[in-house]
């Protein structure tokens, strides 16, 4: 069986440090049976490497939710769309505080303030949001970290003097791929923002949503340009159809495509955590426990922006059921 000896070579060239090529990636992407079973094994390997039995756990809140100006097609809290978020301005300091010691009692390590919009601006909401972060660093033991869209150099070294420990902002797609997915701002201005965060001193969270209708070789060109930057943690999403956006009819990825999305990237970042986030439920269906065999080290508890998630219980019993162990982020 000639894949074993392929699988095990890639797997050696990847602990060398070598990246895989675009071939190797759609390779991945398109085997199947007993040969998709060789990568499998490899990616559990590679996680295991690096990240042994343990698993990251993280959880957000939606602090700022609607009424967005930017025409993401994949998202519910666009103004463009017609859609039905929630709609509300900043929650209190008091609301973001509380949120965080509930994230840190259902064993998170690892806390997100997300609000929605283009940009932070300096004033009474920034200023809210950096009392907060504060506060989390100084009381309790969970990070905070911080999804505000695109930051300035003033505003990234704002947030990483408050003490946010990480920023999140994902590049969503392909560089190939985004025009197809948003057209209010451009590509580069997201991947500056990452650069500007690892510039601040934040460690960035960065990765995308996977099943927006793009190619099998635009995701492996998305884990070749995090790769590049060099992000430090990797969440993956997959697209849960909202209705009233554009992608309420797109049809979803079927659970084995999620895990070949998910084994594909471990190869990419062999060192990097991945999580799997926002559609896991929609998705992988009855092979979520499969996403850690696949090389995802983590996953987001709790719900999302605009969706339930699974309850606490039912995920925290996946994770005795698989054999591994919640760490924190």
């Amino acid at each position: 069986m000639k894949y074993w000896q392929e699988v095990q070579q890639l797997v050696d060239l990847v602990i060398a440090g070598q990246s895989p090529t675009r071939a190797q990636g759609l390779k991945i992407l398109q085997s199947k049976g007993a040969e998709f079973t060789a990568y499998l094994a490899g990616a559990h390997h590679l996680k295991e490497r690096i990240f042994g039995e343990t698993v990251q756990l993280c959880s957000i809140i939606n602090a700022k939710s609607g009424r967005c100006t930017e025409n993401c097609a994949f998202c519910a809290q666009s103004a463009h769309h017609q859609s039905s978020p929630p709609v509300y301005p900043l929650k209190s300091f008091q609301e973001i505080l509380d949120g965080a010691r509930q994230a840190q009692r259902d064993g998170s390590h690892c806390y997100g303030i997300v609000t929605s919009g283009t940009r932070p601006e300096k004033g009474h909401e920034f200023e809210t949001i950096l009392a907060a972060i504060r506060e989390i660093r100084e009381r309790l033991a969970i990070e905070p970290s911080a999804s505000l869209g695109l930051l300035t150099e003033s505003l990234a070294q704002d947030l990483s003097d408050a003490g946010c420990v990480t920023y999140h902002h994902n590049l969503e797609t392909a560089r190939s791929f985004f025009p197809q997915i948003c057209t209010t701002h451009d590509y580069q201005e997201d991947v500056d923002t990452v650069l500007r965060a690892k510039a601040a001193g934040m460690k960035v969270c960065c990765g995308g949503i996977l099943g927006l209708g793009e190619s099998a070789e635009q995701r492996v060109e998305l884990a070749e340009i995090l790769r590049e930057l060099d992000v430090d943690s990797v969440p993956l999403n997959f697209l849960n159809p909202i209705q009233g956006t554009p992608m309420a009819g797109q049809a979803t990825l079927s659970p084995m495509d999620c895990i070949r999305v998910i084994t594909m990237f471990r190869f990419f970042l062999p060192g990097k955590p991945i999580s799997v986030c926002g559609g896991r439920e929609h998705n992988l269906r009855e092979l979520q426990s499969w996403i850690f065999m696949a090389g995802a080290s983590g996953t987001m508890i709790g719900n999302y922006l605009t969706t339930s998630g699974r309850d606490r219980a039912t995920d925290l019993q996946m994770l005795v059921d698989v054999e591994v162990q919640a760490h924190g982020c």
